[in-house]
């Protein structure tokens, strides 16, 4: 068998490259569907499923790039004659199915990757160069609208595969020619073929249908709302000596080796500070966050559930500390209360003041076993021990 195409036959490589795809793409499809349905209440049950996840976006990968060679080699190639291309219909219906095949095999796994590119966590995908993409911000409103359409594209991809099925199946039961056996091993005998027209009627109306999809795909994404938090009411505002203008709480896990961060939007600082030190201590700072503001990628639900920050029973954690002086900047030595535990905690700081302003910046690794987060994972094979808190903030002196 040869290994390229002829007028009448297709070529050993194209037929490799089809059944590879097909392979490839039907086994993405169960294994991302059971990888949805799957539980997630204990950490084996979590870990099973990221595996899951992570199967479905490798196999999904691999199907992008294996009918990303199909179709360039397609493009070197003669593109044998349809054995129906008299019955205009079916010829028409037969290359629309063509173009949205080729398409959709390169627009569902590529949707899919953007998608993991644009959010944090949960399932990598096992290749070296696979969890991000360049020029892919990370963004909860993009990852959200590729989430759609992947979906929407998802369903365009397997009813063409249905009707590709469907008329391979008709060729072989109804027809009775040799279309199905073409694309199988050996070169069949096949009689002389009609005229072939190929105008660009099927093309459009496979572009049609792609418009159609990105568009009901994309407004899927765009209106469902970006983030979803179990404690939506905010804190109160707080009096203070000095008074936050802007800044950040952020926190980055590890989960199955791949890092993971995200931020606190809401919380308060109540701040006393003078530069010179009485009875060794510069001031005190209480910081008062609302667990239920915080983003955290696509594990941001998981993270606010019982066996994780529990925000349901827990909805705040308070940091109180004493700022005191240190070799290179200073410390806030207090304690932090979260999940109904209270830890001794030290946070070194760094801290720049200009007449009635001040900026600072630091950073503290904490333990989650300690507070009693994760405990279902008593090892750090799915979700790291350590947890990196960094804090910025800028206030004016009242």
């Amino acid at each position: 068998m040869p290994l390229r195409n002829t007028s009448t036959h297709y070529g050993g490589l194209t037929k490799t490259f089809h059944w590879l795809t097909a392979l490839l793409i039907l086994t993405a499809f169960p294994v991302g569907y059971f990888a949805h349905s799957a539980p997630f209440a204990t950490g084996e049950e979590l870990a099973f499923k990221a595996t899951l996840f992570s199967l479905h976006k490798t196999i999904g990968l691999a199907a992008f790039f294996t009918a990303l060679l199909r179709i360039l080699w397609a493009l070197s190639q003669k593109r044998p004659g349809l054995l129906n291309a008299d019955h205009k219909l079916e010829a028409t219906a037969a290359e629309t199915a063509h173009w949205l095949l080729y398409g959709s095999m390169l627009l569902v796994p590529l949707s899919g990757w953007i998608h993991h590119a644009t959010t944090e966590g949960f399932a990598p995908i096992w290749w070296p160069f696979g969890q991000n993409l360049p020029l892919v911000p990370k963004s909860e409103s993009l990852a959200q609208i590729t989430s759609g359409l992947h979906f929407v594209l998802m369903i365009v991809l397997a009813l063409t595969i249905l009707a590709h099925v469907g008329g391979a199946l008709k060729h072989f039961v109804i027809d009775r020619d040799k279309t199905l056996q073409r694309m199988l091993p050996g070169t069949p005998d096949v009689p002389n073929l009609p005229d072939q027209s190929h105008g660009p009627r099927p093309f459009a109306l496979a572009l049609i249908i792609w418009v159609v999809a990105l568009f009901i795909g994309s407004s899927q994404g765009y209106f469902t709302p970006t983030t979803t938090t179990t404690n939506t009411e905010t804190l109160a505002a707080v009096q203070s000596d000095w008074q936050a203008q802007s800044g950040k709480i952020a926190i980055e896990i590890s989960q199955f080796g791949n890092p993971v961060s995200g931020s606190f939007e809401d919380w308060t600082a109540q701040i006393s500070f003078d530069e010179d030190a009485v009875d060794g201590k510069h001031g005190s700072v209480e910081v008062v966050i609302n667990i239920g503001s915080l983003t955290l990628g696509s594990v941001t639900q998981q993270a606010m559930g019982a066996d994780y920050f529990n925000t349901a029973e827990f909805p705040t954690a308070t940091f109180a500390a004493d700022i005191l002086p240190a070799d290179e900047g200073y410390l806030a030595e207090g304690t932090l209360t979260l999940r109904g535990k209270t830890i001794p905690v030290t946070l070194p700081f760094y801290l720049e003041t200009r007449q009635e302003d001040a900026t600072m910046s630091g950073e503290v690794t904490l333990n989650r076993q300690d507070f009693g987060i994760g405990d279902n994972q008593p090892d750090e094979s799915s979700l790291g021990f350590s947890v990196l808190v960094l804090v910025e903030l800028t206030a004016t002196r009242q």
